[in-house]
Order: C-alpha cells, then structure tokens, then sequence
C-alpha cells in the first residue's frame, strides 16, 4: 500500500519533442498515475481509448506506452505538477504557478494545438490568459458541450481545443460524446497532418 508521503513527492515526466502537433494538457496527475509513472493511468480514464478510437494514433497503446506519444508528434505534460486524489486538494497560486510553467513550455515547443483535457482546465486558465475579451470570459461559464472543440483563443500562436475530461467519474459527458470530441481534434489536424507528410517527402 502507497502512503502519502511516498506518492505524493512524485512528479509524472513531461512527453514532449520537438516538431509536437498537438500538447495534450491534463489539470494534474492522480494518485495511480504518480504512482505508475505514467499519464492518464487510472483504471477507469479513457484517455487512451479515445486516442486509439478517434484515430488519433494508428494503434492501440495504454498509459504504459505515454512515452511512444512522440512517435506521432503528439506531447502530454499537466498544468500542476504535485498529484492529488482530486483537483479539490489544489490551490489557487498552484494554477498561477502551473499557468506560467506551461506557457514556457508552449513558447519553447511550438505545438500546433494545445489541447486542453477537460472543461474545468480551460475555466481556470482563461481567466490567466492575457487580452481575453470579457465576453469570451462569460462564454466559459456556459454548460460544458457549449465549450467543447476550437476556441478563439490562443497561447503563444498554439490554438486552443478543449476535449472533455475522459475520467470514469465524469458524468456531463457520455463515451460517446466524448469520442466525438477527439474525432474533432483529429479532422482539424487532418491539414496539418497532410501538409506535414508532404514536407517529409520533398
């Protein structure tokens, strides 16, 4: 049995690279997923399902395989560091904290897209982000479906989409859905994807 004092010291490494297409950004690594080493390795999150499904990666991986995410220019990193049992653990000057930290490494890294897994992550950067019309502010307060997909924002060039947050426990969104909001990232990408594999082949 994992006690506190053992889990929660532990940090999940970054999986990013240069050339990434899109940055996956969770709100913070849970318990299993400290423990494990591993991104998004809860028994009941559906993360990698939902990559796999939506053809976002060509072949079926698990969170033990985080660490291939690369091989498809995709990237995977968390807003805050220090993993808890739930984001209610958290505290307001570790989003500040976490805000700055990410955008350093959006700055450094170029993605296409950042894509932010869950609603509740987007509520709570938008207010950091800066020149945010007040009206876009009032439109992340909507139901949860209304702020899914490609938002107007942007970060250091990055644009943003918000993908619903794929944990078991979520119950404002069906598998289904949730599946078509990764079939969404993947149609955006498609674009890039094409213009990617021709630059390859010059």
């Amino acid at each position: 049995m994992v006690n506190v004092s053992d889990w929660s010291q532990l940090r999940l490494r970054d999986r990013i690279a240069p050339d990434v297409r899109v940055l996956f950004v969770g709100i913070n690594p849970g318990v299993r997923s400290a423990v494990t080493g591993h991104h998004f390795a809860g028994f009941s999150n559906r993360f990698w399902k939902l990559l796999r499904e939506s053809k976002l990666v060509p072949e079926p991986i698990t969170y033990e395989d985080d660490g291939r995410l690369v091989e498809w220019q995709l990237g995977i990193t968390n807003l805050i560091a220090r993993p808890s049992p739930g984001i209610n653990d958290l505290r307001p000057a570790e989003y500040i904290e976490g805000w700055n930290i990410l955008s350093r490494k959006i700055r450094r890294y170029k993605p296409a897209v950042v894509a932010l897994v869950g609603v509740t992550l987007y509520r709570a950067i938008l207010p950091l982000l800066p020149g945010v019309p007040a009206a876009e502010r009032r439109t992340a307060r909507l139901s949860p479906d209304h702020v899914l997909g490609l938002r107007p924002e942007t970060i250091h060039g990055a644009r943003l989409f918000v993908l619903p947050n794929p944990s078991g426990r979520n119950a404002n969104f069906s598998f289904a859905e949730m599946l078509a909001a990764f079939k969404s990232l993947r149609r955006y990408l498609r674009p890039t994807i094409q213009r990617s594999k021709g630059s390859r082949s010059r």
